[in-house]
């Protein structure tokens, strides 16, 4: 019994108490057990254990049949108590298989993050609470109420951004199910109502006049450059940041995916972004950055965009390009602007619509249609003509 007590402290991972972190292996031992007889040896050793943490009784009296029953002071029978109900898997913490999720996601650093935010603020507000952290204790009753008080342990108190953490639970829990963990998803259906916009609220493309003075202003280099390429592709901006040398070969650009996408977008090179291409290109590796003043964050949960979009957001209101509306935290007008802007012009260059949704990888209206399929063929030349049919404004010439 010694050797296996050690042999089941050498596998704890360092997390949570002791006898917190005892019962989970004792449990992942009893879960793992092949036979009948290693798992009564294991049942047999909780049991001791639970036993050693209530300590010796206390007092004694006798029970309902008139049946010998010891006391054990509380606080020690109630230790004992939680520790085999978690070693005998009845109850089971909330983030215990939460890691093991998380390797299996396939998505950006940022929705990693907020997974594991909404993990903490769970576990912190159950602390707050006095709500024991088991799964089986989380009921629907316990996730409304949750996101009732969310906005009292997140950094944001915006609907949206706390939708965001309650669908990163919901999708945990959906997981789990699958995996007969938990009998049901406690969190579907679990989400705050977002606030009305009306049409005059929402976010907008830039005007002529707008894109004209974000172009002539006095920004870095690198956002000149960064501005021209959005505005004549109509892409995000954290593509364009990651964009390498070897991204920028063949008179195309190859977007990494966004959102939905499966694989890289191709996007037609504009005429007149090339020489910027040519320069940042010139003399570098294939794999060379061709943004290296943006370098990716420290911090693990920010897209290599994170610092990009700070600059555009100082420079934009330095020159007054901006709309506020009160009770919104953001502005009608920001980067994502620039795609606004290229697909309106698109539109009004008489563009079709399947084709703007192409380019610029809009999974509404694509029906099906991808330009990384594209050869040298017409479809690519139609993506070509839709992209040179945009042209920047230009500066209004005096009398």
């Amino acid at each position: 019994m010694a050797e296996f007590r050690a042999i089941i402290e050498a596998e704890l991972d360092g997390s949570g108490s002791t006898q917190q972190r005892e019962a989970l292996a004792l449990a992942k031992e009893l879960r793992d057990a092949s036979t009948k007889e290693h798992r009564d040896f294991v049942e047999m050793l909780i049991h001791d254990r639970a036993s050693e943490i209530a300590g010796p009784p206390i007092d004694h009296g006798y029970d309902h049949d008139g049946e010998y029953a010891p006391e054990y002071e509380p606080k020690k029978e109630s230790e004992a108590r939680w520790f085999a109900d978690l070693a005998f898997g009845k109850r089971v913490p909330i983030d215990f298989y939460h890691a093991k999720y998380l390797e299996q996601l396939d998505v950006k650093r940022r929705t990693l993050a907020d997974a594991e935010r909404s993990m903490k603020y769970l576990l912190e507000w159950c602390q707050r609470e006095d709500i024991p952290p088991f799964l089986s204790d989380i009921t629907e009753r316990v996730a409304v109420r949750f996101m009732d008080e969310l906005h009292t342990v997140a950094s944001s108190s915006h609907p949206r951004t706390l939708n965001k953490y309650l669908s990163r639970l919901s999708l945990y829990w959906k997981w789990l199910k699958r995996r007969h963990e938990v009998e049901r998803n406690v969190w579907d259906g679990v989400t705050l109502s977002l606030p009305n916009d009306k049409a005059g609220d929402r976010e907008r493309p830039f005007t002529d006049a707008e894109v004209l003075r974000l172009l002539s202003g006095p920004a870095s280099p690198e956002l000149h450059d960064l501005m021209r390429i959005a505005a004549l592709t109509g892409c995000r901006l954290d593509p364009i940041v990651c964009l390498r040398v070897r991204d920028c070969d063949g008179g195309n650009f190859v977007f990494k995916p966004q959102k939905r996408e499966i694989e890289p977008r191709i996007c037609p090179i504009h005429p007149d972004l090339r020489e910027i291409v040519a320069r940042r290109s010139h003399g570098k590796e294939p794999d060379a950055e061709l943004f290296p003043e943006w370098p990716y964050p420290k911090t693990g949960d920010r897209e290599k965009s994170f610092k990009a979009s700070g600059h555009f957001l100082d420079y934009r209101r330095s020159i007054g390009v901006d709309e506020v509306v009160p009770g919104h935290r953001r502005s009608k007008v920001n980067f994502h602007s620039f795609r606004r802007w290229f697909a309106t012009k698109a539109e009004q260059a008489d563009q079709p619509p399947h084709i703007i949704s192409a380019v610029i990888g809009h999974s509404n209206g694509r029906q099906g249609m991808t330009l990384r399929t594209y050869s040298s063929g017409p479809k690519i030349e139609q993506a070509r003509r839709c992209v040179e049919a945009v042209h920047l404004p230009a500066q209004p010439t005096s009398n």
